[in-house]
C-alpha cells in the first residue's frame, strides 16, 4: 500500500529546509539572479546543512537520503531559488552514476571527500551538436596500455567551471553509436581540461553553466565505470532517478509562484476589494492548487517506486514532465495576477517564471519525456 503520511524525521526534514530556504537562499536570490558572483558563501551553509551530500549513503560520509527524502527537500530548496537549487542538485546527479555503478572502491575514493569539504561535482553529457540525441557525440575515449584518453568538449554543464570532479561520457567505439559510450570520473585536476565560458541564461542564474574541453586527458582505467560501451545505460539509468527531484523543484518553483500571487491578490484593491475576491483571480489560484497537488503526487509516487527499485522509467518522466509544464502555467497566470508589478525586478515573480523555464529543458527536454512515455504506453509495433 502507497502511504504519503509523513514520519517525524521527513516532517523535520522538510521544515529544516524549509527554513535554509527561506532564511538563507530566498533573501539572497534575486542578488545572485545578476550572475556576476557565485552564492559560495550560501553552498557552505548548504554544505554544513548536509544538502549537498544528501544522497551520497552514510557509509561514506553523506546524509543517506531515500529518493523520497530527496524530493521533500528538493521541493523546498527550489521554493527558496531555483539556480541555488541546480547547483546542488547537479552535485547529486553526478555522484549517481558512481552510486548506481561504480565500485566500493571508486565510491570511498570519489564520494568521500565530498563529506569532508564543500565542493561540486558535475554531469558531462551534453555535447553541441548531440544535446537530446546523445547517442550522436563526438567526445571519443582511446585505451592505450592501461589509460584512457579523452578527446572532446560538452556543453551547459552545470557546475563545470567550479567542480573538483566531473563525470565524463565518451564514445570508445563510434562505430556503434549511443551502443559504443562509456562512462568515466575524471578528476578537476587531470591535465588538459580547459573551461570555457560561463553562458549567460535566462534563468538560473546563481548557477554556474559552462563548455568544458577535454584535450589528451589521461586517466587510468580504474575510473572507467562499470565497463566499456555501458555509458548510454548509466547516462538513460541515472536520469530515471533523478528526474523525480526536478520535478519536486516544479512543484517548488510553482509553489512559490502561487504564494507570492496569493499575498498580493489579498492586498491589491481594485473597484472597491481585494482582487482575490474577483472570481477570475480566485479561479486562477484554485487551479494553481489542484495543479500543483497533483504534480506534488507524481513526484511522490516516482520516488516512492525509486526507493523500492521497481520499474519507474515512464513514472519518472511523468513527474519531471507534468511538474516542470505545471511550474511555467503556474508562473505565467501569477505573473499576470500581478500584472504590471509582475514584469517589474523589484517582485520575484519574473524570476521565478524565468526560472520554471528551464525545467522544461534540463535533464532531458519535455518532449523527450513524451517520448520516453509513449513508448511506454504504445508499447511495442509491428512494421
Amino acid at each position: 500500500m502507497i502511504d504519503f503520511t509523513l514520519t517525524d524525521e521527513q516532517k523535520a526534514l522538510q521544515s529544516m529546509a524549509r527554513e535554509f530556504a527561506q532564511k538563507e537562499m530566498r533573501p539572497n536570490a534575486a542578488k545572485y539572479d545578476k550572475g556576476e558572483e557565485f552564492p559560495q558563501e550560501i553552498m557552505q551553509k548548504a554544505f554544513e546543512a548536509g544538502f549537498i551530500t544528501c544522497n551520497i549513503p552514510e557509509q561514506y560520509g553523506g546524509g543517506g537520503l531515500s529518493d523520497f527524502e530527496l524530493a521533500l527537500i528538493s521541493e523546498e530548496l527550489a521554493a527558496g531559488c531555483a539556480g541555488m537549487f541546480t547547483t546542488m542538485m547537479a552535485s547529486s546527479l553526478a555522484f549517481t552514476p558512481i552510486l548506481l555503478f561504480g565500485t566500493d572502491e571508486q565510491k570511498q575514493k570519489f564520494l568521500t571527500p565530498f563529506s569532508k569539504k564543500m565542493s561540486l561535482a558535475a554531469f558531462c553529457l551534453t555535447e553541441r551538436e548531440a544535446g537530446s540525441d546523445a547517442g550522436a557525440q563526438k567526445s571519443r575515449a582511446v585505451k592505450v596500455g592501461n589509460e584512457y584518453i579523452i578527446n572532446g568538449s560538452k556543453c551547459f554543464i552545470t557546475n563545470g567551471g567550479i567542480a573538483s570532479l566531473y563525470i565524463v561520457f565518451a564514445n570508445t567505439d563510434p562505430d556503434k553509436g549511443a551502443r559504443g559510450i562509456s562512462a568515466f570520473i575524471v578528476p578537476r585536476e587531470t591535465a588538459g581540461i580547459t573551461v570555457g565560458k560561463e553562458e549567460d541564461k535566462m534563468g538560473h542564474r546563481a548557477s554556474n553553466t559552462v563548455e568544458l574541453f577535454f584535450e589528451d586527458v589521461k586517466i587510468p582505467e580504474a575510473n572507467l565505470l562499470a565497463k566499456e560501451k555501458m555509458g548510454f545505460i548509466i547516462a538513460m539509468k541515472t536520469l530515471d532517478k533523478t528526474r523525480a527531484s526536478v520535478g519536486a523543484a516544479g512543484v517548488g518553483v510553482a509553489r512559490a509562484a502561487m504564494e507570492y500571487a496569493i499575498e498580493y491578490a489579498k492586498t491589491r484593491v481594485q473597484f472597491g476589494k481585494p482582487i482575490a475576491l474577483f472570481q477570475n483571480t480566485g479561479f486562477k489560484i484554485a487551479q494553481f492548487a489542484m495543479d500543483i497537488q497533483a504534480a506534488r503526487h507524481m513526484v511522490w509516487h516516482a520516488a516512492w517506486l525509486l526507493d523500492r527499485n521497481l520499474p519507474c522509467g515512464k513514472e519518472s518522466a511523468m513527474a519531471k514532465c507534468f511538474a516542470s509544464d505545471v511550474a511555467m502555467r503556474v508562473t505565467t497566470e501569477a505573473l499576470q495576477i500581478l500584472g504590471g508589478y509582475g514584469y517589474m525586478k523589484d517582485y520575484p515573480m519574473e524570476k521565478l517564471m524565468r526560472d520554471a523555464k528551464l525545467l522544461q529543458i534540463y535533464e532531458g527536454t519535455n518532449e523527450i519525456q513524451r517520448l520516453v512515455i509513449s513508448r511506454e504506453v504504445i508499447g511495442p509495433i509491428k512494421e
